[in-house]
């Protein structure tokens, strides 16, 4: 978040309240820079696990350099949002790893966890002395997520890999776009997102089968294999149907009407589902459809470009408000385009635990996108959710904490 003098290392400490949430009681050490693996360790702190992260000394992770960069309230440096966005409830403790000290720091943190993330390329934890013999040597329930950009193994594994081009290899840019001759990127770094949140379940189903093995082991995923694995319908129409996708714009490839439709006033997004919820639509909107025709979804897709017509001409004296109300009335699935600003205002938004009010060191006061789950008492439906949440940290803001924490327990009993 900020590297400035400004902004000293030796802060004083946070202490880290109990946790709260399904992973309390458990130990992540993370290793991790960037994105992916950063976002799988803030989904285990979000689920209550005390997440420390080992960044090296100096600059960090390199995403706190990455902007926007926000001023901090007394003048001095800079917090990077980006970092902000994926290192909420961590400690941050600066390692120099290729040092004895960092090395055996190091150590004595995997000593104590019970699950370790790391993002390095293929060989690299090998060459700092932790490789999967030492790790087992170490602790042997020692879960271990490990991220890469196209595998461990297999004729390019090792290969380096950020997240636009992940998404150009895997095949999602050929998907996303206006038409074929216009293949995007999605708005979001969605193949480092996809592979934590993979990492993430893959680690909490380690974390399971420890229960009933005491033994740990090494979860690896890709942003290769991230990606491809929500493929979904579009990777069968390849492998089963035979037909190589491409970029459709903003309607179905399969289903219609589903898509965007403009109005008086703006667009809006209509998705019928089924045939009984066209027949609903056209009366939603006094379509003229001649009896008989486009009655099936199949119909639909083959003429789409007549529906988009048929549906945007009813909607051109109609203004988002009023195409909202008429599909709600007929229950029919829509919605606005809202930016950034409308998602966070949006009550909806708010009432779903999606903002959380963290004190942030060097901006103060700060809202922060929340996590996406919820957790509720089956008997008496009482939230349990973990409510109270901490701001990123600064840079080895907690590691005189930590150092004190290592010197006074035993592995064996943490």
């Amino acid at each position: 978040m900020t590297t400035s003098p400004g902004h000293p290392a030796d802060t004083a400490p946070r202490h880290t309240p109990p946790g709260r949430g399904p992973l309390a009681g458990t130990l992540v050490v993370d290793l991790s820079r960037a994105l992916a693996g950063p976002h799988a360790a803030m989904m285990m702190a979000d689920l209550g696990a005390r997440v420390i992260k080992v960044e090296s000394p100096g600059q960090g992770d390199e995403s706190r350099t990455w902007g926007p960069l926000v001023p901090n309230t007394d003048g001095e440096g800079s917090t990077s949002a980006y970092f902000l966005a994926c290192n909420r409830n961590k400690e941050s403790i600066a390692l120099d790893l290729k040092s004895d000290d960092g090395r055996a720091t190091l150590t004595a943190l995997i000593e104590r966890a019970d699950v370790l993330v790391e993002n390095f390329r293929t060989g690299v934890l090998d060459r700092l002395g932790f490789d999967a013999d030492r790790l087992a040597e170490l602790n042997p329930a020692l879960i271990v997520l490990s991220i890469t950009g196209f595998g461990h193994d297999g004729p390019e594994g090792g290969r380096a890999g950020y997240d636009q081009i992940a998404q150009g290899e895997a095949g999602l840019m050929s998907i996303t776009g206006s038409g074929p001759q216009d293949p995007q990127r999605v708005g979001v770094a969605i193949s480092d997102l996809l592979a934590g949140m993979h990492g993430a379940y893959g680690v909490l189903a380690a974390l399971l089968e420890r229960q009933r093995t005491g033994r740990g082991q090494i979860v690896r995923t890709s942003l290769l294999a991230s990606a491809v694995g929500v493929h979904a319908f579009q990777g069968t129409r390849w492998t089963v149907a035979g037909q190589v996708p491409e970029p459709f714009g903003n309607h179905h490839p399969s289903i219609a009407p589903y898509g965007l439709f403009h109005c008086q006033d703006g667009a809006v997004q209509i998705a019928c589902g089924n045939d009984r919820q066209w027949q609903s639509l056209c009366a939603a909107l006094a379509l003229s459809v001649p009896e008989g025709e486009l009655a099936t979804n199949t119909d639909r897709v083959q003429r789409r470009g007549e529906v988009i017509t048929l549906i945007e001409d009813a909607l051109a004296a109609l203004d988002i408000a009023e195409v909202l109300t008429l599909m709600n009335e007929a229950g029919i699935a829509a919605g606005r385009v809202r930016d950034m600003q409308e998602v966070y205002d949006w009550e909806q938004t708010r009432s779903q635990g999606l903002l959380i009010d963290v004190e942030h060191p060097g901006l103060g006061d700060i809202q922060l996108p929340g996590p996406p789950l919820r957790y509720f008492e089956l008997e008496g439906s009482g939230e349990v959710t973990r409510t109270g949440h901490q701001a990123p940290p600064l840079l080895d803001q907690d590691g005189a904490a930590i150092r004190a924490w290592l010197a006074s327990t035993d592995p064996t009993s943490s």
